[in-house]
């Protein structure tokens, strides 16, 4: 057994669950003085830049979510002149080529695409040799999920799942995590094809939620669900918000083979910002290989 694996070992036993939907009330509820404790708190704790924020007013805030989802101020995070920009503000955990189906997670561990979305083959197939990118959200980041291109939606998949951490620790521990957590599936199509955002739950993730949706996960009915919207023309622009993580987690993208190539500077672990470029589209001479 590896030192990762030893170390997640705990997180097995832990009621999971439970402490979710008790972080979840807690992120929730107003409190008053003690929201405005927790913030405090929060805020020391993980060094949370407060100056680049709409509102940094901590007292302000009813509940400690609307707090964790917090604006930035207009102009921190320009958008680059790219095909692609990073929807995030994080770090990499992985990136790069989808071998057949597979994706890289960590050392030793792999997960098909197959399982990320669902179990809908068909819908992994679109992205069989294509590029994938797994960006982690710690604690102190920027809360809301970005569009890296312009995308129109037609399904979203709620997927029922475990709630481990999400951590890199965890993503090194524990097999097959990201096709294990609870997320929620939203598939896009673009000028380059088709395109997947996976929003990613974790332990005290009291909530994901999209723009056009509202909150996916209120009930967590256990149950795969889904959502269509190709009669709807509902497109989003590239920067546009499409969705936020009440309480931290993950991102996996997924885009087809022939569609991009990665910025050279992304390598796993680097911090990554919003906006900053992320890829560019690629050419009938510049395919992936």
């Amino acid at each position: 057994m590896s030192k990762a694996s030893f170390s997640v070992l705990p997180q097995y036993l832990l009621p999971k669950q439970a402490i979710t939907v008790f972080a979840g009330k807690v992120a929730s509820a107003r409190a008053g003085r003690l929201t405005a404790f927790l913030i405090r708190w929060f805020i020391k704790r993980y060094d949370v830049n407060m100056d680049e924020t709409v509102n940094p007013d901590i007292h302000s805030y009813r509940t400690f979510n609307d707090f964790f989802t917090r604006a930035l101020l207009p102009g921190k995070r320009p958008l680059a002149q790219a095909d692609f920009i990073c929807p995030v503000d994080g770090s990499i955990s992985q990136l790069g080529v989808i071998r057949g189906d597979q994706i890289f997670q960590a050392k030793g561990h792999n997960y098909s695409t197959t399982a990320l979305v669902g179990g809908d083959s068909e819908l992994a197939e679109k992205f069989r040799g294509g590029k994938f990118a797994t960006l982690y959200l710690s604690p102190k980041d920027y809360h809301r999920v970005h569009m890296p291109c312009d995308g129109r939606l037609t399904r979203m998949i709620y997927v029922p799942g475990v709630l481990f951490s999400v951590n890199p620790l965890t993503a090194r521990g524990i097999p097959s995590l990201f096709a294990r957590n609870e997320r929620v599936i939203c598939v896009f199509e673009s000028e380059r094809g088709p395109f997947v955002l996976a929003l990613v739950g974790a332990t005290i993730v009291g909530s994901i939620a999209t723009t056009w949706h509202g909150v996916v996960n209120p009930k967590r009915p256990g149950r795969v669900r889904e959502w269509r919207y190709d009669s709807q023309n509902l497109v989003l622009r590239k920067g546009d918000e499409m969705g936020r993580f009440q309480l931290g987690s993950t991102v996996v993208m997924l885009f087809p083979k022939n569609t991009m190539q990665f910025n050279s500077l992304w390598t796993p672990m680097r911090a990554i910002r919003f906006g900053e470029m992320m890829a560019i589209g690629t050419s009938d001479n510049n395919r992936d290989v």
